[in-house]
Parts: C-alpha cells; sequence; structure tokens
C-alpha cells in the first residue's frame, strides 16, 4: 500500500499546470486524489510526476450560462450536490453527486477528476453521457470541445491528451423527467450496476454505469422506445452491445439481467 517514488509540483494556474505537464516525463493530474492516490497505492498507476491543481480556485464553480449550465472541473461533488443551479436546472447531476461515496470523499472528490479519470464503474460519467454534456479542455495549442460521446474512449482512458487539462463541464438546462438508480453492496462501494434515464423527445436517453470498458449508451432501450415500446419491453434490451465485467461483486450475467431490472425502474420514473 506504498506508492512508487514520485515527484510532486504544484500548478499555480491552468497554464502554469499545462506547462509542467508537458515538461515533466510521465506526469498526471492530482485534483481532489480520491481515485489516482488508491491506484497509486496498489501501484496500478505509476506516474513520475504529480501536478497538483486541486488550489486553482477558478476551476470551482456552477453558474447558469444561456440553455445550458457551467461546471467548473474542481467543483467538489458536494457542491455540485447542494448547488441551487442544478438543483433548480438539471437536478439529475445535484442528486447523483449526492450519491457519490461518503462526506468526506464529496467535500474532496472532483467533477473533473471523476470523469478524466475515466473509471466506467463513476456515477457521474454515466449522467453527462445520458445528458449528452460537452467537456471543455486547454492545452498548449488552446481550447477545445468535447462532446460525452468522445470524451470516454476505453478502460480508464478518454480523450484527453496527456497535456491537456479538462477546466469545464456543461450540461443542458433541463426540466425533463430523470432518474439514476444504481445497486452496490454497501453505501459506499461502486456500484455493480448503474443506470441514468433522462426524458427526451417522448423517449429517453438511458446511460449505463459499470457495463462495460466505458460508460455507455443503451442504443437498444433508446431504439425500442423510439419504436413505441413500454418501459419494461425496452427494459429487456438493456444489455445489448455491453460487455459487463466478472469480479468478486458480481458476475456478467448477474450483471446484464440487474441492468435490466434497473432500466425498467429508472424508465418508469423519469417517464412517468
Amino acid at each position: 500500500m506504498i506508492p512508487a517514488a514520485f515527484d510532486y509540483v504544484r500548478a499555480e494556474s491552468v497554464d502554469d499546470a499545462i506547462a509542467k505537464l508537458g515538461s515533466a516525463d510521465d506526469a498526471k493530474l492530482l485534483a481532489g486524489g480520491h481515485s489516482l492516490l488508491p491506484a497509486m497505492k496498489l501501484r496500478v498507476a505509476r506516474p513520475a510526476t504529480l501536478v497538483d491543481i486541486g488550489r486553482l480556485r477558478d476551476l470551482s464553480y456552477v453558474r447558469a450560462d444561456g440553455d445550458r449550465i457551467a461546471i467548473g472541473a474542481l467543483t467538489r461533488h458536494h457542491d455540485v450536490a447542494t448547488s441551487d443551479v442544478l438543483r433548480d436546472g438539471c437536478p439529475i447531476v445535484a442528486s447523483t453527486a449526492e450519491q457519490i461515496g461518503d462526506p468526506q470523499v464529496r467535500h474532496m472528490g472532483t467533477i473533473g477528476g471523476s470523469c478524466a479519470h475515466g473509471d466506467p464503474a463513476g456515477d457521474l460519467p454515466a449522467v453527462l453521457l445520458a445528458l449528452e454534456a460537452d467537456f471543455v479542455v486547454k492545452g498548449p495549442g488552446g481550447e477545445r470541445t468535447i462532446a460525452a460521446t468522445d470524451f470516454f474512449t476505453s478502460l480508464f482512458e478518454t480523450a484527453l491528451a496527456p497535456d491537456e487539462i479538462l477546466t469545464e463541464i456543461r450540461v443542458p438546462a433541463t426540466h425533463a423527467g430523470w432518474s439514476y438508480l444504481k445497486f452496490n453492496r454497501r453505501a459506499l462501494d461502486w456500484a455493480v450496476v448503474g443506470v441514468a434515464a433522462v426524458a427526451m423527445n417522448g423517449g429517453a436517453h438511458v446511460a449505463l454505469t459499470n457495463m462495460g470498458l466505458t460508460p455507455m449508451r443503451a442504443a437498444g432501450v433508446e431504439e425500442a422506445l423510439a419504436g413505441g415500446a413500454d418501459p419494461a419491453a425496452a427494459a429487456a434490451r438493456a444489455d445489448e452491445g455491453t460487455a459487463p465485467p466478472s469480479d468478486a461483486f458480481a458476475s456478467d450475467g448477474y450483471r446484464r439481467e440487474l441492468a435490466k431490472v434497473l432500466v425498467r425502474r429508472a424508465l418508469e420514473e423519469a417517464l412517468g
């Protein structure tokens, strides 16, 4: 439980962090640390340099921006959960953040760190995928925006370049029906399976947690809803195209059946 040796530097600004990432070999950003540090202790991750951006307070905010809501990447889960802007304008994000870990985790972990870590068992990535959020990133070449459908690329991998920083997440301001349901063995465990559903155009966008190498849209469910299927019939297609893991918590077959149950319940709540 002791990490490999590493260097530590503290960034004074976003541009300073980008420069430090570019000048160091095998560098990783450190924000809240609740995903990276446990991986380092297990030596699953062995970065040579940590670039600490946790004190960049200008990346911690939630504000309305027209028909979107902008969330700074370093906004703590607690601040996301208690934001009046999100509770009024996009409550599924606030509600999901409130379900993450325990108070200590929520006061340290950040929404940007959770997304950049690329863990398919994370709660917020699936919600942001269902909402078709946008991710604003900045690197040496300037700023660019990545759609949620393109952001998560593989297990613990995202579309972020090694010298880029996630600075902001933009979600739609919507009062449509929604639901985020997850099953876990204990209150603080990662989700065995989770489901995000957001009512859209008479149907719903549905995204799955821990059903593959990345958070993923339940394409079969959405297709069935568009064709007029009820929640129960649509949910029967919840595991189409998925590749759930088998581990100490559940087999892949168990996860497939659990996903169908949770999708049905989430659809009934979101569309009801």
